[in-house]
């Protein structure tokens, strides 16, 4: 359907053009709403057993509320929200942050919200703490 639209209205190569640049920045885009999320976070092992409560909490971030980041993110930025409760609607996720904040710190589970910026540097933490096996072989590797 949108090849019969974009084709015609910007021939072959202009339409490939965009359809390229289009992918590329949905990708970008979606790639900054959904890592920041999970990247880092707890991964928990198919032979482990945790309550669903615990499972949502620990496994995900949230990104700091701010009318920008309740933009960009859609009301992903509520991630604990948005798994605890996956079919609420998005205006209602930062009143129920508040109540299941309050139940987490209730139930002594860690509750973990941060910053865009400070969701990437821990992101990037990750990554390099999972990385050193390979960073060690290269440098055994190289030394030989």
């Amino acid at each position: 359907m949108v090849f019969r639209l974009i084709f015609p209205a910007l021939g072959f190569w202009k339409g490939l053009f965009f359809i390229l640049i289009h992918q590329a920045l949905f990708g970008l885009y979606m790639a900054s709403v959904f890592a920041p999320n999970h990247k880092g976070m707890l991964i928990v092992g198919k032979d482990e057993v945790m309550d669903f409560l615990r499972l949502q909490v620990l496994t995900a971030r949230n990104v700091r509320a701010h009318p920008i980041t309740d933009f960009w993110y859609g009301g992903l930025n509520y991630q604990v929200e948005h798994h605890l409760f996956p079919s609420m609607a998005r205006n209602q996720l930062r009143e129920a942050q508040a109540i299941i904040r309050k139940f987490c710190d209730d139930l002594e589970i860690s509750y973990h919200e941060t910053s865009i910026a400070h969701s990437y540097v821990e992101i990037l933490d990750y990554l390099h703490i999972v990385s050193a096996p390979l960073r060690q072989k290269n440098l055994a590797v190289e030394a030989a």
